[in-house]
């Protein structure tokens, strides 16, 4: 079984898109491994707690303080910037976190903990559409 999610961003922050997945799966789905992959090159995919937004909002801030803004003094070292202050940096988060999971999959269902959902990390900062890739064997 193979689809492709389209996830639309607004901007810099976790987009959740389980719920899009488990009805997917819902379709016909029995056991095996989904594989899910992101076709961008600044933006991540993360397995996160999705009962406290607060782990979005502080997981969000991280980053930013980790990698901040091309335009900032301590990246001054940056030369791929033509694109804009948070593009070169949106590429270097995505090398920091994954860009595809693996994700057991039982009777249909995703083998995910009680508060764990799948994001997507948006690291620019315009909106976006996003294609993942979804691959079930």
């Amino acid at each position: 079984m193979q689809t492709e999610f389209v996830v639309h961003t607004q901007g810099a922050g976790l987009y959740e898109f389980t719920s899009d997945v488990r009805n997917w799966l819902a379709q016909g789905a029995s056991d095996g491994v989904l594989t899910l992959l992101v076709r961008h090159t600044s933006c991540s995919l993360l397995i996160q707690e999705n009962a406290d937004p607060e782990v979005q909002t502080d997981l969000q801030a991280f980053f930013e303080r980790l990698v901040p803004p091309s335009n900032h003094p301590a990246m001054s070292f940056l030369r791929h910037t033509y694109e804009g202050p948070d593009d070169m940096p949106a590429h270097i988060k995505a090398t920091l976190m994954p860009v595809s999971l693996s994700i057991p999959v039982s009777r249909g269902r995703m083998v995910l903990g009680t508060w764990q959902g799948i994001y997507l990390f948006e690291h620019r900062t315009a909106p976006h559409h996003r294609r993942v890739a979804a691959h079930l064997v």
